[in-house]
């Protein structure tokens, strides 16, 4: 691996500050990607004053930073701080706690094991139809990416994790405050240099969620040692079941503080991706009708009037093809941080330990030699083998490399399902059409609220 010398190679396009602060304050995600587009996807140093990180949107820099060299840029730094103070040493931690958490959570996220969930988790999504057929008897409008949607993700999340054994109210009570932790590190993560020291906007609201997620947490860890415990219990296939059995095979102890960082972070792992991508949908199928058309009838020419199981998800190719498309121009990983240990070389730049890399999925997505029509919307770029044609880092939602996220496969079910029961449903009328502007925090979200008119369809002329 090449070795840093005071004089670079080739000079990173730098971003003064004077032009930097205003441009990133007003809207960070979308300059973030314009600043690597306009550089043709070369690396770009911003001059943030005392913070100066390099933006890696290339998928061959990208290729170097997640995968071939990935031990020289770790999870650390100023922009993991607000992460890890929720997350704690688990799956998005470093290092042997990273190791450790990753050996035991992989086997509980491979398709065969979420496969082995699905059809609970079909039910679970099912169940909370009801709910929304209230809304569109007496016309209720619901706020497409807000509580009702995310209720639906959440409660099909904690039954992965916990079974029949978490009741609705604490997935209503949980629900609000992960959600507030997403959000509340929106400055920290655009002014990550900032001390702790110093009390920022978002920092009483994230303490105050933190503390009762905790308080949630424990409470079902505890209510789910004492079951495993009875000598009555029988075998669950809850992620929850397997988790506590894996870490005490460790060491014959199971560190509760662990097994919470555990959960937090599959969490965020199985929910944030999915609840985001619904947030954006509505709007993206508003705008674009001919999709809207064509995946409705994909959806009821597979599912007819009846339920929507799992097995239908591999029935409708279309349906995939909208979610690959959502994920590339909505990814919610929108930045990837990574902290250099060594003095390193990326695209002829050098760049000194201790460094800032920030990879930009969002920005690699709309690199232009990459993606043809970059920002246009078209779920027809990935029919047949063409996209198989494409960089192979140039689509990068669920990261890639030793680190890549482990939610993949449970993101094509969750959302496949809540969107195949939607549609079969309701026809969604959005009533505030307008230009959405992504805000950064855990992922990238729309800064507006979205709010739906859901119309009754007429499922038995399908059945």
């Amino acid at each position: 691996m090449p070795h840093a010398t005071d004089t670079p190679v080739t000079s990173p396009k730098i971003l003064p500050f004077y032009k930097a602060i205003p441009r990133l304050a007003k809207d960070p995600v979308t300059e973030l990607a314009r600043m690597g587009v306009e550089a043709r996807g070369q690396i770009v140093r911003l001059d943030l004053g005392p913070f100066r990180p390099y933006l890696i949107s290339h998928p061959d820099h990208v290729e170097q930073v997640l995968k071939t060299d990935w031990t020289n840029f770790v999870r650390a730094g100023m922009f993991w701080r607000p992460l890890h103070r929720v997350t704690g040493q688990s799956i998005l931690a470093e290092g042997e706690a990273w190791a450790s958490a990753r050996k035991i959570l992989q086997p509980l996220f491979t398709p065969k094991y979420i496969n082995s969930l699905a059809e609970d988790m079909a039910d679970v999504v099912a169940g909370c139809m009801p709910e929304l057929d209230e809304h569109a008897r007496t016309g209720r409008l619901i706020d497409g990416g807000g509580h009702q949607m995310t209720a639906i993700v959440n409660e099909a999340v904690m039954k992965l994790l916990f079974g029949g054994r978490i009741p609705r109210e604490t997935v209503d009570l949980l629900q609000p405050e992960i959600a507030t932790c997403a959000t509340s590190i929106h400055f920290r993560l655009l002014f990550p240099f900032t001390p702790y020291s110093i009390k920022v906007p978002g920092d009483r609201a994230f303490l105050r969620a933190v503390k009762k997620i905790d308080e949630i947490i424990y409470s079902l860890i505890e209510e789910n040692s004492r079951a495993e415990a009875s000598p009555a219990a029988e075998p669950r296939k809850e992620i929850i079941s397997a988790l506590l059995t894996a870490r005490k095979a460790q060491d014959g102890t199971v560190d509760v503080r662990q097994v919470r960082d555990d959960l937090v972070s599959m969490y965020g792992a199985s929910s944030e991706t999915t609840a985001m991508s619904l947030a954006w949908l509505w709007s993206v199928l508003h705008d674009h009708p001919d999709v809207d058309a064509k995946l409705r009838d994909e959806i009821d020419r597979v599912v007819g009037g009846g339920p929507v199981r799992p097995h239908h998800v591999a029935q409708m190719p279309y349906l995939r093809m909208v979610l690959q498309e959502l994920i590339r121009v909505y990814p919610s990983a929108w930045i990837i941080p990574r902290q250099t240990v060594a003095d390193t070389e990326i695209g002829g730049v050098r760049i000194k330990a201790g460094s800032q890399v920030l990879v930009s999925p969002y920005t690699t997505h709309r690199l232009p030699q990459f993606w043809e029509r970059p920002l246009e919307f078209d779920p027809e770029r990935w029919a047949g083998e063409k996209h198989q044609l494409r960089h192979r880092y140039s689509f990068i939602p669920f990261g890639t490399g030793p680190h890549v996220c482990l939610g993949q496969h449970l993101f094509y079910i969750e959302a496949s399902l809540v969107i195949a029961n939607v549609m079969s449903r309701y026809r969604q009328v959005l009533t505030n059409p307008q230009k959405l502007t992504p805000v950064p925090g855990a992922s990238v979200r729309p800064r507006e609220s979205l709010w739906l008119r859901l119309e009754p369809r007429d499922r038995d002329a399908r059945a």
